[in-house]
Parts: structure tokens; sequence; C-alpha cells
């Protein structure tokens, strides 16, 4: 069973958010500047033993890989930034590759969206667009990322290597970027590549398998949306001062959608509050624990071995391991110590997934 957990690299300075959005600006800039916006709103979220790290420390990387594989996480899926031929956010990545280091599973995900200002509270603010140049643009894309295919330690399902895509919905000709890279995956030795298309339910991209995705991702949000939450929302659409929109984090998961054809697998979302990039535009998934998401993620954990026998073709993903602005993480935080990274390791445990690999050095997690 492979359970990986969505990675973010926006944890150290780059040239382009220095120019956005100041000098020295990372993803924990919003984080430490978050503020309660209602009663009883837990902000700001400080995080746990790790603190504000710098992803340029290699010792970091290696304690975030330690603590992943001591609680059931087999791998990790970093985003990726490719905007016809520029790299954003690459280093953490190529550091990886270059040093070896980490020895922990990854694979990547495309984030093939423009960036806009919609997460810091400026919506109609383009910062990068998000721009695909065809076939010569394809290709060297795909020759971009040929040294972490390579990887000894890229995770590969079904005897391929896994390349998620964010928004196939957003590609130009989905079937075309698939068959091309399908082709280049081929004529350097792989079998193929093991190609999953990220879903979301609002919009939904149905056809990922008759564009010929191996597989999808679905990712449903925990909110348990009622009567009361669904007038709100009405009504924040026309004040939005009113927000942020504020759900119960929901005992049970909507089911995934039927309609959608070919092999889905599950995503579990472990907490969410993105107040700390939007503000009065985010949303909060209130009354959340570590209780709650184990029981989610051990219905998703059970579902995807009901579906699929062969493990080397099971995937389960969590997303994720690090967004802290969006309050969506599995790192320890101040508040609940590693209750969330404990939370997989019992939930492996109660669906009975096979054991994780032991521990590289050291004993047993406290």
């Amino acid at each position: 069973m492979e359970i990986s957990a969505l990675y973010l690299p926006q944890f150290h300075e780059i040239p382009e958010n220095n120019l956005f959005w100041g000098d020295g600006f990372t993803e924990w800039t919003n984080v430490c500047r978050a503020r309660p916006l209602f009663p009883g709103h837990a902000q700001p979220v400080v995080p746990g033993e790790l603190g504000y790290y710098c992803l340029l420390d290699p010792a970091v990387r290696e304690r975030q890989a330690d603590l992943a594989r001591r609680h059931g996480i087999t791998s990790f899926c970093y985003w990726h930034y490719w905007f016809g031929g520029r790299r954003v956010l690459e280093r953490p990545l190529d550091e990886v590759l270059a040093s070896g280091r980490p020895e922990f599973p990854f694979f990547v995900g495309w984030a093939n969206d423009s960036w806009t200002g919609i997460w810091y509270g400026e919506p109609r603010r383009l910062l990068i667009e998000q721009t695909y140049g065809g076939t010569a643009d394809d290709e060297a894309h795909f020759a971009s990322l040929l040294p972490a295919f390579l990887d000894p330690r890229y995770v590969h399902r079904d005897g391929r290597p896994v390349f998620l895509v964010f928004r196939p919905e957003k590609l130009p000709e989905p079937a075309r970027f698939v068959e091309l890279w399908q082709t280049l995956a081929r004529r350097v030795g792989f079998a193929g590549l093991y190609l999953v298309a990220h879903l979301f339910r609002h919009p939904l991209y149905k056809h990922h398998a008759r564009d010929g995705f191996d597989a999808a991702v679905y990712v449903d949000f925990p909110f348990r949306r009622s009567c009361v939450t669904r007038l709100r929302e009405i009504v924040q659409r026309v004040v939005p001062c009113m927000g942020p929109r504020c759900y119960h984090y929901a005992d049970v998961l909507d089911p995934m959608p039927g309609r959608v054809a070919g092999v889905v697998h599950p995503c579990a979302v472990p907490n969410w509050d993105n107040t700390p990039r939007s503000g009065r535009h985010g949303t909060v998934a209130m009354y959340g624990s570590p209780e709650k998401f184990e029981r989610q993620l051990t219905t998703l954990l059970r579902s995807e071995l009901e579906r699929e026998m062969r493990s080397d073709r099971q995937l389960v993903l969590i997303k994720s391991w690090n967004e802290w602005a969006e309050g969506n993480y599995l790192e320890p935080d101040g508040r609940h110590g590693r209750a969330w990274l404990q939370a997989v390791r019992r939930a492996r445990q109660a669906a009975g997934c096979p054991p994780a690999a032991a521990p590289m050095s050291g004993g047993e997690a406290p």
C-alpha cells in the first residue's frame, strides 16, 4: 500500500515571491501573521518540533522523512511548477536528487495552475500565467523530470513511474499530452508512466479514463454542509466580510462519484483552515481532530484494499504533509504534537495494511 502525502516546497525564499510579496516571503509569512477571526478560532497555528524551518536545510528534509517513515507514510508527492520552460520552487527537489538524501521514496505532482493572488486576498492579481507551449514544450518538460523518474527512490505503480497532474481539465488537449508522455517514457526504457489525474468535486473532470490517464485521485474536502451553512454561503457571496465560511469536519465522507469511470484512488484531508492566506474569504473545517481524521483515513484505506488486491497498484493520498497556511498538514504542531501522524499509524493498523518499511535508523517513534 502506497500512502503518499502531498508536499509543498514553498518554505524558502525565491526571487518571484520576494518580488510579489516582499523580501523574505515564504509560506511561514502568512502562518505567522494569521489572527483569530471569530470566537474560538484557533489562529495563529504554531509548528511543533520542526519549527519554522527552511527546506534548503538538508537536516530538515531528513527529519521530515524520518517522521513520515516512522508513522506509516510511505512517500512524498513533491509539488512541481513548470510554466512553459520556467521552473519555480525547484530547489528542494533538485537538492534531494543531487544528494541522494533523504533515502525516502517520492514522486512528482505538476501544479499546472496560474499563480494569482487569490490565496493572499488579491484574486485579480496574475503573478505567473500557466501556459502550454505544445509538443516542444511538453518534450522539454518531460526531459526536465527524467532525472527524477530515473532516481531509484521514485515511486512506481504497476511497474511505472507515477506522475500526478493537478488540473488535468486545463490541459489544452489532455489525450494528446498523455499519449506523448507515454511515448517519451517508453522511448527511454520505461513500460510507460502511471499518469494520475487529480480530481475535485467542482469542477469534476469526468474524462480521465477516456483521455488515457491510468487513474485519478479524488479529493473530497471533509466539510459537513447543512441548511444553515448553505444559507451562510449565499450570504457570504453577497457580503464577503461576513466570512470566513465555517463547516463542521465531517464524520463520514460523501461517497466517491460513481459517474467517474476508471480507477479512482482516495485522498484523505486531515484538517483545513486557509484563513492565514485568504482571511475572511477563507474556509474553516471546525471541530476536526486527529481522532476524526483517523476514522476517515481508516475507511479510505479499507476501501482501497477492497478495490485492488495487488499492493503495487494501491495508492492513497493525504492532502497534505505541510500546507501550513491552509491549516492542512500532518507535521507536528504546537497544539497536537505528533497526533496527526500517530493517527496515520493507527489507521494503517485498523485497516489491516501490511507493515510499513522499518525506520532507516533509531528505534520506534515515541
